[in-house]
């Protein structure tokens, strides 16, 4: 897939903000420290487009960006952090509730985790959380880099088995360094927008 366009996000918090094109949508969620900017900066080719922060739980809004005017990727405050309240928390889920329960557009869900690392609470509680919405998921597994080749079996098998995956919903290894699994991204991309096989 070509990229040849990325905007500045719209940003929104309640669901009157939300772009009303009816464009296919895409989800990113995952843990504040899990590389969902990097994550985005390398499958829009971009390097700067989302903000890579030192402070975990810097995104408080929706963010949309629109690429090649074509589809949006979706991006929410990160979940699990310690040092956001737990109000903020609260007004966090409610806002992604009310996002999953008003989009019929929206196409699948992105969910990154921590490959170096089991799942956590909060990741299990998200993914059951998407899966009582009945959306499609692709379990992305982010900083494979950082796991040597010998653990990598290990590391996927436990996370496959922790987070007990539904058949139909894929896992993606994948490194912002080296670019592996982008392709991958980019061909699931291609093949939903675009309906290419």
């Amino acid at each position: 897939m070509k990229i040849i366009s990325v905007s500045e996000p719209i940003v929104a918090v309640r669901q009157s903000q939300y772009p009303e094109d009816k464009k296919p949508e895409f989800l990113l969620v995952g843990r504040s420290n899990v590389g969902k900017s990097s994550f985005i900066n390398s499958i829009v080719e971009r390097k700067d487009i989302a903000r890579v922060s030192s402070n975990p739980g810097k995104t408080q809004t929706l963010n949309f960006y629109s690429i090649n005017n074509d589809f949006y990727i979706v991006d929410v405050p990160g979940y699990g952090y310690a040092n956001v309240s737990k109000e903020m928390q609260q007004k966090f889920g409610l806002m992604i509730e009310e996002y999953l329960a008003n989009r019929d557009n929206l196409e699948r869900v992105y969910m990154l985790v921590d490959f170096r690392i089991k799942p956590t609470n909060d990741d299990m509680l998200m993914y059951n959380f998407l899966k009582y919405h009945e959306l499609p998921v692709t379990i992305v597994m982010t900083k494979v880099d950082k796991v040597s080749r010998n653990d990598r079996d290990k590391n996927l098998n436990l996370i496959k088995n922790t987070l007990n995956v539904f058949e139909g919903d894929n896992m993606v290894l994948f490194s912002a360094k080296t670019k592996l699994g982008k392709s991958e991204i980019h061909n699931e991309l291609e093949k939903i927008v675009y309906n290419k096989e």
